[in-house]
């Protein structure tokens, strides 16, 4: 620390590297400027590139939500052709998808975030000695058994996606392996184990009476499985006023169907309002790229070399109609009219993690749900032509939340192709009047006690956004 500032990073347990810069004025946070180092320029690597390529390439920008990138190129592709994919195609990507951000909140809860919670500084707390024997990062029975727990479920994925990660099983006409009788007996005996661990481990109580709950009351009043005790040190450090957000939540709605989302689009803004991205545009103003500001499907990704000085960061800052949205677990279940979620908007850390929590539970009834309707005898895939000229947007739920991409080819080749990533959202920096990205926002007011380099109430907040910085700059 000198003076007032303090630089924080890179920080551990998140994917991809990350800075925040903060400065501090009694104790607090006055200010915070959320730098994402690494510039990674995959939108320039698809230019010129035949259409299909986006399949293979795209994937390749994470290696843990890999299959959003997937879908959500198979989505563009799919707009820019005019077709859809075969309605039971579409059920299988949406189930081969939520398995990857189920998987993806359960390594988050207990490998990236719980363990905090183990470290010495809580020592003397009343349930610091059950968070060190659940939660003590590498050693933890809670680690260990989510991690086992994971590959059991990722078998789906072998089954029906070929491998994981960047599978190339997604594609815009459908899926290609359509499963037979004895997959789906497989594939429900592995969501059917995958519910007995989570209503023993992290819920401790059928998935249902979780999503029962309809009350910040009664969220509170959770004391069963691990869910019961991140609440009860929730309750103790107040973790609902650390790191609040402005209550403005996006979701591009989660897993599209023939009928419909799995999970509702939308944006919260003093209420829910219908999805509409027309005045969507990613301002540079405070990132290390060239050019103007503009809608994505405009865009371009200019590095500046020069690093100017008044820049921070190499991820572009994206509002909606001049104002900066949260995405994440929690805005999907707001928008899908969930009762404990509306009642968590506008919260803090326990908004977000209970958000996440929500999200997993609702989501393997989904999956379960989805499985039960897929007849095997279905058309999983439709022929569709090569695209020669045309423009489309993909736009999914990602565990993190809004991935949007857009596209144009020009005689059968990328033209243009921009990511904005749900992480892209969140860590976005300043924009041109100066407001501040939602983590930047969150982070204000946040204290910093005397010593703390590393301090853990910033580590908290910065962790209940789940970052994924390989995915925010391209």
């Amino acid at each position: 620390m000198t003076g007032t500032r303090l630089i924080v990073g890179p920080f551990n347990r998140v994917e991809g590297d990350l800075e925040v810069h903060l400065d501090i004025a009694e104790g607090r946070v006055r200010s915070a400027r959320v730098n994402a180092p690494l510039y990674r320029g995959f939108e320039r690597m698809l230019t010129g590139r035949p259409a299909s390529d986006a399949l293979t390439i795209t994937p390749r920008i994470c290696g843990i939500c890999s299959i959003s990138q997937s879908a959500a190129a198979a989505r563009a592709l799919a707009d820019a052709g005019g077709h859809e994919p075969a309605p039971a195609g579409a059920a299988m990507a949406a189930l081969i998808h939520a398995i990857e951000n189920v998987s993806d909140h359960l390594v988050h809860f207990n490998l990236f975030f719980m363990p905090d919670f183990a470290r010495p500084a809580y020592a003397g707390r009343s349930w610091h000695a059950r968070a060190v024997v659940r939660f003590t990062a590498e050693q933890g029975a809670a680690p260990r058994a989510a991690i086992a727990m994971r590959a059991e479920l990722m078998h789906v994925l072998g089954l029906m996606a070929g491998k994981w990660p960047h599978t190339l099983a997604i594609q815009s006409g459908g899926v290609t392996r359509a499963p037979g009788p004895r997959d789906k007996v497989r594939i429900a005996a592995s969501l059917a184990a995958f519910r007995r661990y989570l209503e023993a481990e992290l819920f401790g109580a059928p998935l249902e009476d979780f999503v029962a709950l309809g009350t910040r009351e009664g969220l509170m009043g959770w004391d069963r499985g691990d869910a019961g005790l991140f609440l009860e040190i929730a309750a103790d450090l107040d973790l609902d006023a650390l790191g609040r957000g402005s209550g403005r939540y996006l979701s591009f709605g989660a897993y599209p169907l023939a009928e419909g989302h799995g999970f509702a689009p939308g944006i919260w803004k003093d209420g829910l309002l219908p999805l509409d991205l027309g005045g969507l545009c990613e301002d540079l103003s405070h990132a290390w790229m060239l050019g103007g500001a503009a809608h994505p499907s405009e865009g371009q990704t200019l590095p500046d070399e020069d690093m100017r000085a008044e820049a921070y960061s190499w991820c572009k800052a994206p509002r909606l109609d001049g104002l900066g949205y949260e995405t994440g677990a929690l805005a999907r279940q707001v928008m899908a009219g969930h009762p404990l979620a509306v009642a968590l908007a506008g919260g803090g850390v326990m908004a977000r993690v209970a958000g996440r929590l929500l999200d997993l539970a609702r989501t393997q009834i989904f999956m379960e749900d989805l499985l039960r309707g897929l007849d095997p005898a279905a058309e999983f895939m439709r022929s569709v032509p090569k695209i020669r000229d045309g423009e489309g947007v993909g736009l999914v739920e990602a565990a993190r939340g809004a991935l949007g991409h857009w596209l144009r080819v020009e005689n059968g080749r990328i033209a243009s192709y921009q990511i904005v990533a749900p992480t892209t959202w969140n860590f976005s920096p300043r924009d041109a009047s100066g407001t501040p990205g939602p983590l930047e926002a969150a982070l204000e007011g946040v204290p910093v006690g005397e010593g703390e380099t590393t301090p853990l109430a910033v580590q908290h907040v910065v962790r209940s956004f789940d970052p994924c910085m390989v995915c925010t700059v391209h």
